[in-house]
C-alpha cells in the first residue's frame, strides 16, 4: 500500500486527486488531506438545494461535487479527511466498516470512545464526527471520510442550512445530526498536526517515512484534472438531476413568485406569477430566461439585456435575480 500526506489545500485538486489516484494508481492508496473551507456535495444530489446560496457566495465557499454518493458536508482546515483506494474490490457491493474500522482502531488508541453508527458515521457517545462515502470504479473502490478534529462547527451549519420547501426534486437529500470534535475527546491534547502524525503512523504500522508526497507529474496530472471537471460550473452545479424550485418574495414592485425547472443546470420552464404591474407580457421574459444557466452570472447578463421595468414594473434586477435562488 502507498501512504500519502497530500499537503494541498485546494478542494477541486484534492477532489480530483482522489479520481486520479483511483484511476491511475498502480498501488492500493492511504492518503490525508485537509481542504480550505468548501462544501462538498454528494455526486446525486441538487448541488443548490444542499446550501445556503448567500451564505457560500457572500463568503466567497467553493462549492465542489465529489465523486461519491452521499450527503453534503462542509470541510475547513480543522477537517481531515482520508482515503482508502483498493485495487482488487471483490464484492458487489459496499463495505463501510472494513475501510473505517482502522480509524476506529488508531482513534481508540488515543484514548477516543468511539463507535461506528447507521449507515456510514462515527460517532462519540452518540455525536457524529466522521461521515463516510464509496464509490466503485471496474474493479477497484475507493473509500473517502471526514474527521472532524477542530472544525469550525458554527460555518458547517451556516453552510449547508437551506429551506428545504424552495426544491421539489428526487435528489438524495443531506441528513443533519449533531456534531462534535474529534479534539474535545482526546485525554491529552495535540494539535491537528500531531494527530496526523498518530493517525498516520497507526494505518502504516509506522513503515511510512518520507516519500508521502505526490510526485510533480502526479501534481500536473491532478490539477489538469481538476481545471477540466472540478473547478467547472458545469461538474458543481451543472450536473445536478433535474429539480423544481418555488421562490415567493415581496419587491418593490409587489409580490413576485417564482416557478422554475431545471434540468441538467438549465431553465427548461419558468413562470413568473405576483401583483406586480407591466406594460408587455410577461410570458415574453419566461422565453428570454428558457435555456439559461441557473446561475447567477450568467442570470444576471441576460437581465441586464432586457426591458425589465417594461415586464416587472419597479422590480429591481437584483430582486429578481435574488428571487430565482
Amino acid at each position: 500500500m502507498r501512504f500519502i500526506h497530500n499537503t494541498n489545500t485546494d478542494p477541486a485538486f484534492n477532489l480530483a486527486c482522489e479520481e486520479w489516484l483511483l484511476k491511475n494508481s498502480p498501488d492500493d492508496v492511504f492518503m490525508l488531506w485537509r481542504n480550505a473551507p468548501a462544501v462538498i456535495v454528494g455526486r446525486n444530489q441538487n448541488t443548490l438545494s444542499q446550501i445556503d446560496e448567500e451564505f457560500v457566495r457572500t463568503r466567497d465557499i467553493p462549492v465542489i461535487r465529489r465523486l461519491s454518493g452521499g450527503g453534503a458536508v462542509f470541510h475547513d482546515l480543522g477537517n481531515i479527511n482520508f482515503t482508502f483506494i483498493d485495487l482488487k474490490h471483490s464484492g458487489s457491493g459496499l463495505d463501510f466498516r472494513r475501510f473505517t474500522e482502522p480509524i476506529l482502531d488508531a482513534l481508540r488508541g488515543m484514548g477516543v470512545p468511539c463507535d461506528f453508527d447507521g449507515r456510514n458515521d462515527l460517532v462519540i457517545n452518540g455525536q457524529k464526527f466522521s461521515g463516510n462515502a464509496q464509490h466503485i470504479h471496474k474493479n477497484r473502490v475507493l473509500h473517502h471520510g471526514t474527521l472532524l478534529f477542530s472544525a469550525e462547527i458554527t460555518d458547517l451549519s451556516g453552510a449547508l442550512r437551506v429551506d428545504p420547501e424552495k426544491y421539489r426534486d428526487k435528489a438524495v437529500k443531506s441528513v443533519q445530526k449533531r456534531v462534535t470534535n474529534i479534539s474535545s475527546h482526546l485525554p491529552e491534547p495535540m494539535d491537528v498536526a500531531q494527530f496526523l502524525d498518530r493517525l498516520m503512523g497507526h494505518i502504516s504500522s509506522g513503515t511510512a517515512q518520507g516519500g508521502l508526497e505526490l510526485s510533480e507529474m502526479e501534481k500536473l496530472a491532478v490539477d489538469s484534472l481538476a481545471d477540466v471537471k472540478y473547478r467547472t460550473w458545469d461538474w458543481n452545479f451543472g450536473y445536478s438531476p433535474q429539480y423544481g424550485m418555488v421562490r415567493k418574495t415581496r419587491t418593490t414592485g409587489g409580490l413576485l413568485e417564482v416557478h422554475l425547472d431545471v434540468k441538467q443546470g438549465r431553465i427548461e420552464q419558468i413562470r413568473l406569477f405576483g401583483d406586480y404591474f407591466g406594460s408587455r407580457n410577461v410570458g415574453e421574459l419566461e422565453k428570454r430566461l428558457q435555456g439559461c444557466r441557473h446561475e447567477r452570472t450568467a442570470l444576471r447578463k441576460l437581465i441586464a439585456s432586457v426591458p425589465l421595468a417594461d415586464y416587472l414594473r419597479d422590480v429591481q434586477p437584483e430582486e429578481l435575480l435574488n428571487c430565482l435562488f
